[in-house]
Order: structure tokens, then C-alpha cells, then sequence
């Protein structure tokens, strides 16, 4: 789960940098980034996920997943996988096993809070404009990220960023692994200020058994 909510949030582009001994240029793209989306009162994206080995060959099937965004509220939907939070309580549904987890939500918590994966660069990454590329017809600016606390635990060693100039979105996100594999996540779509019940951030259990729900709280 920590993968999923870690690398859709910073997708969404809910980035807060701090430009102490970092590259200005991408400093200022990224607050630009970080003004625009958190300007949107929600998001709603869809984003495809692949695999690749160190040969640039697909190990698995594309993924879509599809979150939805309204302050702390988040919805991610991926394949057999549904994961929901109201701002205090998170629910994991494994639609396979038809099992339902329910958790606390820690706003402290990097792998439950989106807005700790964000802040995290202030301390634990080094950035650096690298160049200007398209990602398909859209015109983008890269920003590598790398880690600079603790790197030897992370089972990636760059992160890069394709940022649309235009829009200040970010477009792609490619994980450069340890291993000479890599994950890469496009977003196809990302639309700002979709209204958004509430209600659809709570996650309904009427109908599941006793054996069905792990209530961790």
C-alpha cells in the first residue's frame, strides 16, 4: 500500500521543496508545481503503471489505477484493490479475498498521509533540472530527485520527473531501480476540481461477514 499512495500523491504534484543547497531552476519549477496543484480543491487522475527489467522489457501487464483527491480525503482504485480514507480512518478492501483492513489514519504516517511523502523532499532528496523533453506531443521539464538521507534502503536510486511546462503538472514519473529495472507511471489524465461527495471517501462494510473485516484500530 505504501507504494501506491507514496507515488500517486507525488503524481498528483503535491510537492513542498526547500531550496537549501539545491539546484535553483528546479527548485523554482517545483514550487510552481506545488502553488498550482494545491490552488485545486480536488484531483481526479488516472494513472498507468508498468514494469520494466533491465533490458527495458515489460514484466507484467500495464496497470490503470484511478485516484481521487479532496484534502486528506483519497480514493485509489487499482486492480483488485480498492483503498479509501475519510481523513480518520483508512480502509484497505482486497476485493480477491473479499477482506476489508481498517486502520487509524496517522497524518504523521508516510506510507498512510500523502502530505508526508511531499515534505519528505526537504530533507531527503537532492534535486536537479536536467533538460527540457517531450513525454509524447507535451512539452516537459525533468527534475531528477535523488535520495541523500539513507540511500542504501531505498531499492530505487533516482526518481525523474517529467513536468508539463505549461500546465505545471507532472506528466511521468520513472523509478530508476537498484536493480537496472524500472517502474514508470503516466498520468493519461488529471482533472482539478471534479466535485466530489464526501460520502464516496467512506468506505461501506454493511454486508461483509465478521471474518471479512480486520479492524486494526
Amino acid at each position: 500500500m505504501k507504494k501506491y499512495i507514496a507515488v500517486l500523491f507525488l503524481l498528483t504534484g503535491l510537492l513542498n521543496v526547500n531550496g537549501q543547497d539545491q539546484d535553483p531552476k528546479a527548485k523554482a519549477i517545483l514550487d510552481e508545481v506545488s502553488k498550482t496543484t494545491k490552488a485545486y480543491k480536488t484531483i481526479s487522475a488516472d494513472v498507468v503503471f508498468s514494469v520494466f527489467d533491465k533490458d527495458k522489457k515489460p514484466t507484467e501487464k500495464p496497470q490503470t489505477w484511478k485516484i481521487q483527491v479532496k484534502g486528506q480525503k483519497f480514493k485509489l482504485e487499482i486492480p483488485g484493490t480498492v483503498i479509501v480514507c475519510d481523513g480518520k480512518t483508512l480502509w484497505n478492501y482486497n476485493k480477491d479475498a473479499k477482506e476489508v483492513t481498517i486502520k487509524n489514519f496517522d497524518p504523521n504516517s508516510e506510507e498512510q498521509n500523502p502530505s508526508t511523502i511531499f515534505t519528505m523532499y526537504e530533507t531527503g532528496y537532492k534535486y536537479k533540472y536536467v533538460k527540457d523533453e517531450n513525454v509524447g506531443a507535451i512539452a516537459c521539464s525533468q527534475i531528477d530527485l535523488v535520495p541523500a538521507v539513507k540511500p542504501e534502503k531505498k531499492k530505487f536510486h533516482t526518481v525523474k520527473l517529467y513536468i508539463n511546462k505549461a500546465k505545471k503538472q507532472i506528466v511521468q514519473l520513472k523509478m530508476m531501480m537498484k536493480d537496472q529495472g524500472m517502474q514508470v507511471y503516466d498520468v493519461k489524465s488529471l482533472k482539478p476540481n471534479v466535485e466530489m461527495a464526501d460520502a464516496m471517501f467512506v468506505f461501506d462494510t454493511k454486508g461483509f461477514k465478521a471474518d471479512q473485516i480486520n479492524d486494526e484500530r
